[in-house]
């Protein structure tokens, strides 16, 4: 049993099982056969030639190497964030601010980003926002719609007053 280093973790190697020859007249033709004492290289102490210990695991805890494919992010609601400022505002001795970023997991920059907020009186901003393209209101497609037709409206009434203007001289 050999102990090695794999990828940073501590591996226990042990060998795999020594195979037993087969008898010669059981008709198995697993490989090439070979008279003792044939081969120029020293008989190994487990295994078949092309055997290679099996990896074990060590008695010591191993850490899970799974990485997770994509974070999710945090959202933080008004009443999270109002809590934490007012107790950042309530620390007054040196490292209280840093313990409490600790206790809740959050970094000193969003506790800078909610004080902005705050001082320009943007409670609303408090709040979580949504993230990717804005909703389209349904309003916007009908004023859009509305405005093409006031276009065309447009041009066409042009078009009749200059036709009428040509049909019928001095009627404007």
């Amino acid at each position: 049993m050999k102990k090695a280093r794999v990828n940073g973790t501590t591996v226990v190697m042990t060998p795999q099982p020594h195979e037993s020859k087969p008898d010669p007249g059981t008709g198995d033709v697993g490989g090439p056969e070979r008279s003792e004492g044939s081969r120029s290289e020293p008989e190994r102490s487990a295994g078949s030639p092309t055997s290679r210990p099996t990896p074990q695991p060590a008695e010591e805890a191993v850490p899970d190497p799974e990485v997770v494919p994509k974070a999710a992010r945090r959202h933080y609601t008004a009443e999270f964030k109002v809590r934490v400022l007012r107790e950042a505002d309530a620390c007054s001795k040196p490292g209280e601010i840093g313990a409490l970023l600790r206790r809740e997991g959050i970094y000193s920059s969003l506790l800078t980003t909610w004080r902005r907020e705050r001082e320009r009186g943007e409670l609303d901003a408090l709040t979580p926002k949504k993230r990717g393209r804005k909703a389209n209101d349904p309003r916007d497609a009908e004023n859009e719609r509305l405005r093409r037709e006031n276009e065309k409206l447009q041009d066409r009434l042009g078009k009749a007053e200059l036709l009428s203007v040509a049909v019928v001289p001095g009627f404007c």
